[in-house]
């Protein structure tokens, strides 16, 4: 049996370690190295370093459409292809290839949250569980048939950072029981429902904006959905410049009951300012209020409330900047 895997993200990395134990892998495909940071150091994906390390041949193709990256993939002679966050989309031809199956690791227990966002979706749209579903790999995005799933329950207080990890862990035992079925024959594939598919596009961090127009609630889910990427934050008045500065909010995030706030707060209102943290009106005849204790300013490091109303002056009554178009 000869494996190859296609996966750039680190979240596939505790997967490329299960397959590794096997002695069935036989290369790596994963993007190119990349400039990353300020200095736009040229680095590579983590798992490849971990390919190097075991000895695993890594191919690097800038697209893996072109005829070259197709020749060289199909010279490894693959039975499975195990796909995890790889960042390029297969052409049919690459799907054929394998004697076996194509297969994909996805963040979700699919039809729900198809797409690239699917940890933070989860979040933040307050399911009680997620998981890891391998799925055959077909044109259409995350749509193939099912091998199986794993799930995992949610508490309310996870971020995306940290359900990351949780799932990388969780996805080498449903990855080696979908390879278990495929070697033996027992896989019986299960159609995905369309009436249950929701997707969940890939976010840029224009989207961490805050809408203190939604609830506290989905607020605070959002906070933490994008904690670390791509982030959440919202805008403040500045006496000294005269305009709006971008203030970055980070989990943990205390709520509030909406009749724990005045009765004319509006959206986005400080009501309260100091050591303790800012608490700010959300919308909604029940939305609360959220209590924000760690956040970042421009140009500085992410401090705790205490610091950051030492040097900065955000008044109660002062109305938080909203999405251009609510304004």
């Amino acid at each position: 049996m000869r494996i190859v895997m296609m996966a750039t993200g680190d979240i596939a990395i505790p997967s490329f370690q299960a397959l590794l134990s096997t002695g069935e892998l036989v290369g790596l495909i994963t993007q190119p190295d990349r400039p990353v940071g300020r200095h736009q150091q040229l680095t590579p994906p983590r798992i490849k370093v971990c390919a190097q390390e075991a000895g695993i041949p890594v191919f690097q193709p800038e697209r893996m459409r072109d005829e070259e990256a197709v020749q060289g993939f199909k010279d490894m002679a693959p039975d499975i292809v195990v796909v995890m966050a790889y960042g390029q989309i297969l052409s049919q031809q690459v799907i054929d290839v394998p004697t076996i199956a194509c297969i994909n690791a996805h963040a979700s227990l699919l039809p729900r949250h198809r797409g690239a966002a699917c940890i933070q979706a989860a979040i933040e749209a307050g399911d009680d569980e997620t998981g890891v579903t391998i799925m055959h790999v077909v044109k259409k995005l995350d749509a193939g048939d099912i091998i199986c799933s794993r799930t995992i329950a949610l508490n309310g207080t996870e971020t995306a950072e940290s359900l990351h990890d949780d799932l990388a862990e969780l996805a080498p035992h449903a990855l080696m029981d979908a390879i278990r079925r495929l070697q033996t024959g027992t896989s019986d594939p299960q159609e995905q429902d369309e009436s249950l598919m929701t997707y969940a596009p890939k976010l840029l961090r224009v989207h961490g904006q805050i809408d203190w127009h939604q609830p506290a609630l989905q607020v605070a889910r959002k906070i933490r959905a994008y904690h670390s990427w791509p982030g959440t934050f919202t805008t403040y008045p500045s006496v000294k410049s005269g305009g709006d500065k971008q203030l970055k909010i980070f989990p943990p995030i205390d709520l509030y009951s909406y009749y724990k706030k005045p009765v004319d707060a509006v959206p986005g209102m400080v009501l309260e300012a100091g050591p303790e943290g800012m608490l700010v009106s959300c919308g909604g005849p029940r939305g609360g209020a959220i209590r924000i204790s760690t956040m970042q300013p421009p140009g500085a490091r992410k401090m705790n409330a205490e610091s950051f109303f030492a040097g900065h002056k955000i008044m109660p009554g002062t109305i938080l900047g909203l999405p251009a178009n609510l304004e």
